[in-house]
């Protein structure tokens, strides 16, 4: 039995997001499973380092899976991107160490989120960007962004109601990066809530357009309530980036 390790990009959009949920259609996790399993003619678990949400993107999504099979890497790469879609992209695909698991083996992962801030209609970026016309105060989104940073419980920027599991997350970076008219939000932690990078982002537009203060964030983790943070950005604009092991 070989552990593989595959590494994918994916346009979201028509996906209902990455974890397979029952007999519920149109995931990419069940979709990738049928394939593989097709492919190599035995039952395939695939593994994803996180589970985007519906209608979010992946610049890299690492996988991991196990199977008996004689053909190698380029072989069995060559025959996945001949039976993708033309919006998943098969990147690589090595043989892993036999104990190494995409998301148990995953020690940081960074979402990026962008944000077209102009009045301006950006057509070709419409389906990959949040369009927030009004001006953002990126200075004070950054004060705000340092506050947020370090270990801390996150319940306020989770919306799932109820969490079996600590809500504790370390938040190690983020980062701003204005590009034009196209505002790059980066965030890199050891993991990441249910909804939280677009809670995050919602929150930090809100300190943008002056509708909250910077000086708030440590207020909001405290309440560990989700009615204290900032609305959920939209999915179209976050990507699965990168993930470092």
């Amino acid at each position: 039995m070989k552990n593989f390790k595959l590494c994918l990009s994916y346009d979201g959009s028509r996906y209902r997001g990455w974890q397979k949920q029952g007999n519920t259609p149109g995931t990419l996790q069940e979709k990738l499973e049928t394939l593989l399993s097709r492919l190599l003619e035995q039952p395939v678990e695939l593994h994803g380092s996180g589970r985007t949400d519906a209608g979010v993107h992946a610049r890299c999504q690492t996988c991991s899976f196990k199977a008996e099979t004689s053909l190698s890497c380029p072989e069995l790469l060559e025959l996945i991107r001949l039976r993708l879609p033309e919006d998943i992209g098969a990147l690589s695909l090595g043989e892993a160490e036999p104990r190494f698991h995409a998301r148990l083996s995953c020690l940081e992962k960074t979402y990026v989120y962008f944000i077209w801030n102009s009045p301006q209609p950006n057509i070709f970026y419409r389906k990959y960007s949040f369009c927030c016309p009004e001006p953002l105060d990126t200075a004070a989104m950054e004060q705000a962004a340092r506050l947020l940073l370090g270990e801390h419980d996150f319940s306020s920027f989770c919306s799932l109601k109820r969490m079996k599991k600590s809500a504790v997350r370390d938040l190690r970076r983020i980062e701003l990066k204005l590009q034009g008219n196209m505002l790059r939000l980066e965030f890199s932690g050891s993991g990441f809530l249910y909804n939280m990078v677009r809670i995050l982002t919602g929150t930090l537009i809100e300190v943008g357009s002056g509708r909250r203060k910077a000086e708030d964030m440590p207020a909001l983790l405290a309440a560990r309530d989700r009615q204290a943070a900032g609305f959920t950005a939209p999915a179209q604009g976050l990507f699965l980036w990168e993930q470092r092991y």
